[in-house]
C-alpha cells in the first residue's frame, strides 16, 4: 500500500510556532503531530510514504530521512508555491503508481480508518473518503450522504446551513485518475481537493467510510493543548528517562518527560502537561494543562496555565500565565470564550513579576521587561517595557 501526506501546509493560525517549523512538526505529547500520522499509517500496512512538503520543510527532511526508522520508505515531494490540497497532491503524481491513499499531515487518527477506506475502494474501484461526525462541522468541510454515497461537499458553511453532521476526515483512496480530474478543476488561485471532488459528484461514485475513532485535528493554538490532552489520556504513564527531578516536587502521573528535564524544590506540575527536551522548572513554580517546548526555562514562582510556550524561551520568577478563557483574533476572525492562557514563541525572554493576560501571543524573540501585563499580540522582536 502507497500513501501521500500532505504536509506542506505552513498554518498560519499557528504563529509564531510556524515561523521557525512547519506546521506538521510541532510537538504534541513530545513528538510532531506527522510521527502519529505516520505511525498510523505504518499500523495499517502502507509500505510506502510521499511527504509532501513545503514550508520549511528540512526540518521534515532531517526527522523521517528515508524512513528506515519506521520501518517504511519515505520519499518526497516538494509543493512550492503552497497553492491547496488539490495542488499539493499533484507534485506526487511522478511517485505514486497505482491506487494509493491520501490523508493530511494534521489530522491525528487511528489506523482503522485508513486500513477501511482502502478496503471500500479496493472492492468498488470507486474513490473513497472517510467521513466522521463532530459536535460543529460548520468549522469543516460538511459532507452530506446518501446511505454510503457523498452527494455533497461544502467547505465551512454557516453554521445554521450545515447540511450534514458529518465532515470530510481527510482520509482517501484514490487511483491515479484524480490527478487529471484535479488539473481539469477550474481554479482560482488556489487548488483545493473538495472542489475536484466536488465537481466529480454527477459523475464518479465517491464512497463514504464512516469513522467513530479518534479524530483530532489543529488549526488554531489552543486545539494543540487539546490534541496534548487526549494523546496523553491515551497513553501509559511512563516513569521520566533521564531527568532530574526533586523528591519535594509534586508530579501529575501523566505527565509528559522528554530528555534531560530538570524539576526544581517545591514545583508543581498537574494535568495536560508536556515537558520537552532540557527543560527546567524553577522552585516553586507551578505548571498546568501546558506544552513546553525543548530548551525552554520556566523561573522560581511563576505559574503557566493553559500555555504553550517555545523552544529556548524563559517565563521569569513569579510571572503568571493566567489562563482560563478569552475571545482570541486570529486572522481576522475572533474566536470567543475560548480555553487559551496564551502562546509564547521562540525564543522569548519574559522577566519577572510579569502577568500575561488569557489569550496573549508573544512572538518569536520577544524581551518583555519585569512587572509588566502583556495582553493581545506581541509582534516578533518587540521589547515590551512598562508604563
Amino acid at each position: 500500500m502507497q500513501a501521500v501526506v500532505l504536509a506542506a501546509g505552513k498554518g498560519e493560525r499557528l504563529w509564531p510556532l510556524t515561523e521557525n517549523r512547519p506546521k506538521p512538526m510541532i510537538p504534541v505529547a513530545n513528538r510532531p503531530l506527522l510521527e502519529h500520522i505516520v505511525d498510523a499509517l505504518v499500523d495499517a500496512g502502507v509500505s510506502e510514504i510521499v511527504l509532501v512538503v513545503g514550508s520549511n520543510r528540512e526540518r521534515v527532511q532531517r526527522h523521517f530521512e528515508n524512513g528506515d526508522a519506521w520501518g517504511v520508505d519515505i520519499s518526497y515531494a516538494i509543493q512550492d508555491p503552497q497553492l491547496g490540497t488539490g495542488h499539493a497532491l499533484l507534485q506526487a503524481e511522478s511517485q505514486v503508481g497505482e491506487s494509493f491513499i491520501a490523508v493530511n499531515g494534521d489530522r491525528i487518527i487511528d489506523a482503522s480508518i485508513i486500513e477501511d477506506v482502502w478496503e471500500r475502494h479496493q472492492e468498488t474501484g470507486d474513490p473513497a473518503m472517510g467521513v466522521t461526525q463532530v459536535e460543529k462541522p460548520s468549522h469543516y468541510g460538511v459532507v452530506e450522504l446518501d446511505g454510503e454515497t457523498v452527494t455533497g461537499i461544502e467547505e465551512q458553511p454557516i453554521a445554521e446551513l450545515a447540511k450534514s453532521n458529518f465532515i470530510n476526515a481527510g482520509v482517501y483512496a484514490f487511483d491515479p485518475s484524480i490527478f487529471a480530474a484535479i488539473r481539469q478543476t477550474d481554479s482560482y488561485g488556489e487548488q483545493a481537493l473538495t472542489d475536484t471532488l466536488s465537481t466529480r459528484l454527477d459523475d464518479q461514485r465517491i464512497r463514504a467510510v464512516r469513522y467513530r475513532g479518534r479524530w483530532l485535528d489543529v488549526s488554531e493554538p489552543w486545539d494543540l493543548l487539546t490534541v496534548n490532552n487526549a494523546l496523553i489520556k491515551d497513553r501509559e504513564p511512563q516513569p521520566p528517562q533521564n531527568a532530574a527531578i526533586d523528591d519535594s516536587a509534586v508530579i501529575a502521573d501523566a505527565t509528559v518527560f522528554g530528555d534531560g528535564v530538570v524539576v526544581h524544590p517545591q514545583a508543581t506540575i498537574l494535568g495536560g502537561v508536556t515537558l520537552g527536551d532540557n527543560v527546567s522548572i524553577g522552585a516553586g513554580a507551578v505548571v498546568k494543562n501546558a506544552i513546553l517546548l525543548s530548551d525552554c526555562t520556566i523561573e522560581s514562582g511563576a505559574i503557566v496555565n493553559d500555555c504553550i510556550v517555545g523552544a529556548n524561551a524563559s517565563i521569569g520568577p513569579n510571572t503568571t500565565v493566567e489562563g482560563g478563557t478569552a475571545d482570541v483574533v486570529l486572522d481576522d476572525t475572533v474566536y470567543q470564550d475560548v480555553r487559551f492562557g496564551g502562546l509564547t514563541g521562540d525564543n522569548v525572554d519574559i522577566g519577572a513579576n510579569v502577568t500575561i493576560a488569557p489569550g496573549s501571543i508573544v512572538g518569536n524573540d520577544a524581551t518583555v521587561d519585569s512587572a509588566t501585563l502583556v495582553k493581545g499580540r506581541i509582534e516578533d522582536g518587540s521589547h515590551v517595557t512598562r508604563g
